[in-house]
């Protein structure tokens, strides 16, 4: 037996970890405790690994479809046949109906992230997409960026521990998101801080708040302005740091001056005292941690949103400050993505191009499609035809809303490849299943927390699964097929370029384990903030260049009881979707028997007083619904949800049931959401939260 030091990578989390390792197979996992961020923590999915790895169902060689699409039938290849046959259809589709007929699809916070990118850009397709973006971090990232120059993650690290938090539809006790990882949270609540919930449900991370707002869905926005509001009005922002390092404060004071507590009170069912009181309490302690989460992007507003939060950072001059919200150090070379193989003209044909700047123009972060008009394109060929789809670890029928247009798209292309663990919904419809490694199969360079890159860790391949191959080697082996531009480099030369202002090599990093430099703070006392006017730009100039409004403001939910009153009679109750748990991450883990036992059905949280009025007891399976379908749930009745709310697990589908195309339109929570216009006008999001549902007993 050989004993690794290693991270896992089961969610988008990076622990530390020590690996048993016998006849390249993984034995045992448990927590590192040198390692500087998790320090000998795990959650039970990463211990869980073992069982994941070795699974007997895992994909071990490549497939090829037998017959009709999705009728279950395949023949095992080789992974020669398997490249040739898939790089000679892709170059194919390329030379006669262009580029931008393939796309590209992956899942959220993978190792193999940035090299989906640089594949699709290698190619010249302009569209690539993951679940979340728009839906999930792009707005946040964007925002960093338009706001101070760069991302800002929490200081849980050094020597100073904030005074207080705030977490704004955030759960990170549970998500461990982006390599801030729960036990940093754990630590920090331990060490003594103020802390505030902003939530409609009373999340794990919100029972050891202090205060918690359970805000109406899709309204964050009109509560973090009337929380500007009072800090400006009663005098409570870092006056030195507003007049030393911000613009546009002035604009901003007369801006906010009408979106007052009781203002928001109506707006957001949040008592204007409680505004006070949280807005107080979050600018009179210093240092702060503004923790946003997902949900604040899963709306129309998510660039206004987004703006508000982060001004609130600001204003408070709690920015990378030791114990606030840090800037990013990026001690890693950007990834070489090839961006400049993808031709303007080509860029220009990305769908969502030029509706969303944000996320699909010349102006994004990482410029990506439109989603739903991606599958709309599949569907109807609209503005031109996609006809070939390569998925790398993503699920679509369960992790993009309207499943049923997105089955559709599935069912009309020319060639769909998909690479994963274990066969999914998605990949029953494909012409070519590949098998992808493990975490603990691949070859790993990792920068933490993501985007900030303030550490970073290799990881080096400890064990092989039948002939299962690490997605980066897929596309570098089918790019050296298509002749493609950057085809001699391979993905772990890429790490060596990466490292290499640090000085080190990929191989030996993985041998040290860490490289963490000490934190600096203040970094912008030495060049200023990377904004146009090297100051935290409170009137954005840059948003004002590309049309947008400078300065954050609230809109109201396209579908809620306020904007739709009529619809409100048939379907009364607020919907959420998505909220986080521990067992499993998005679709995955649910044929892990040690994860599963846990939670073994798709669950609706309810309020009682909800239940009452329909006769419904704890336990009893329900069907929530809304304008577009209806599924089937258990009930948990809890007091710490907000009463006019209905909080649903997503990713569902049950391995178990292969017969029955594995039960993907029982529980799937994307049948209730919504792909339709209007969109927020930058990025393109739209509403996953906030939605009208009812419930009935089932």
């Amino acid at each position: 037996m050989q004993i690794y030091k290693n991270i896992c990578r089961v969610c988008h989390g990076g622990c530390g970890t020590i690996v048993s390792v016998e006849n390249n197979k993984v034995i045992n996992v448990k927590g590192d405790a040198e390692s500087p961020v998790s320090k000998g923590w795990m959650c039970i999915k990463g211990l869980s690994s073992p069982e994941i790895a070795n699974h007997p169902d895992r994909l071990k060689n490549p497939l090829k479809r037998k017959g009709g699409r999705g009728n279950g039938q395949w023949e095992v290849i080789s992974w020669e046949q398997a490249l040739d046959e898939i790089s000679y259809r892709l170059g194919k589709i390329k030379g006669d109906f262009g580029p931008e007929t393939i796309a590209l699809g992956q899942g959220t916070g993978r190792h193999h992230y940035m090299h989906v990118v640089r594949f699709a850009n290698q190619l010249g397709a302009p569209n690539w997409y993951e679940p979340g973006l728009a839906q999930c971090f792009i707005p946040r990232i964007t925002v960093s960026n338009l706001t101070y120059g760069n991302f800002v993650v929490a200081d849980y690290y050094g020597e100073v521990n904030p005074s207080c938090i705030l977490f704004w539809g955030h759960n990170p006790l549970i998500t461990s998101a982006d390599s801030e990882l729960a036990i940093a949270v754990h630590r920090a609540l331990r060490k003594g801080c103020r802390t505030i919930a902003v939530d409609p449900r009373k999340s794990e991370t919100a029972e050891k708040c202090e205060m918690w707002l359970p805000v109406r869905p899709g309204t964050d926005a009109a509560l973090a302005l009337a929380m500007i509001n009072i800090i400006i009005t009663r005098e409570l922002y870092d006056k030195d740091f507003v007049e030393k390092w911000t613009v546009g404060f002035d604009d901003l004071k007369r801006h906010v001056s009408v979106f007052t507590p009781e203002w928001a009170e109506k707006i957001t069912w949040v008592k204007a005292e409680d505004i006070v009181n949280a807005a107080t309490l979050y600018a009179t302690n210093k240092p702060a941690v503004l923790e946003w989460g997902v949900s604040i992007e899963q709306n129309t507003n998510s660039l206004h949103t987004a703006r508000a939060l982060a001004i609130l950072r600001a204003i408070t001059g709690n920015i990378d400050v030791p114990g606030g919200d840090i800037l990013g150090m990026n001690i890693l070379k950007s990834y070489p993505v090839l961006k400049d193989k993808l031709s303007p003209e080509s860029s220009k044909k990305r769908l969502g191009y030029e509706e969303f700047k944000l996320l699909s123009g010349w102006r994004a972060y990482m410029p990506s499609a439109h989603i739903p008009a991606l599958f709309k394109a599949m569907c109807e060929g609209d503005p031109y035809k996609i006809r070939a789809l390569l998925i790398f670890g993503n699920n679509p029928l369960l992790t993009v809303s309207n499943p049923k247009r997105v089955y559709e798209g599935l069912m009309k292309l020319d060639l769909l490849v998909v690479t994963d663990l274990f066969m999914t919904p998605s990949a029953t419809l494909a012409d070519y299943v590949l098998p992808a490694a493990f975490w603990t199969e691949i070859d790993h360079l990792m920068g933490f927390p993501l985007v900030a890159e303030n550490f970073a860790v290799a990881q080096a391949k400890i064990a092989q699964t039948g002939e299962c191959r690490q997605d980066e080697w897929i596309m570098d082996e089918l790019a050296k097929r298509l002749d493609l531009p950057g085809s001699d480099m391979t993905y772990k030369e890429i790490f060596d370029y990466q490292l290499s202002d640090l000085g080190i090599t990929f191989d030996e990093l993985s041998k040290k384990g860490y490289y963490c430099p000490p934190v600096k703070y203040r970094k912008y006392e030495e060049k200023g903030f990377r904004t146009p006017s090297r100051k935290v730009e409170l009137f954005s100039s840059v948003l004002k260049r590309m049309g947008y409004d400078p300065l954050p403001t609230f809109k109201e939910p396209p579908e809620s009881p306020v904007s739709n009153p009529e619809l409100s009679k048939k379907f009364p109750y607020v919907l959420i979707t998505g909220s986080r748990r521990r067992e499993f991450f998005h679709s995955e883990h649910r044929q892990i028997p040690t994860l599963r036992k846990y939670r073994p059905d798709p669950c609706a949280e309810i309020h009682p007083s909800v239940a009452e009025k329909i006769g419904l007891s704890d336990s009893d399976w329900v069907i929530v619904s809304s304008q577009r379908g209806e599924i089937r749930m258990k009930a948990r009745l809890t007091e710490k949800i907000h009463p006019a709310v209905i909080s649903i697990d997503h990713g569902w589908w049950f391995p178990e049931r292969e017969k029955e195309n594995f039960g993907v339109w029982e529980s799937n929570a994307n049948l209730l959401t919504n792909d339709s216009p209007p969109y927020d006008p930058a990025f393109g999001s739209y509403q996953l939260r906030g939605l009208l549902c009812n419930i009935r007993k089932a």
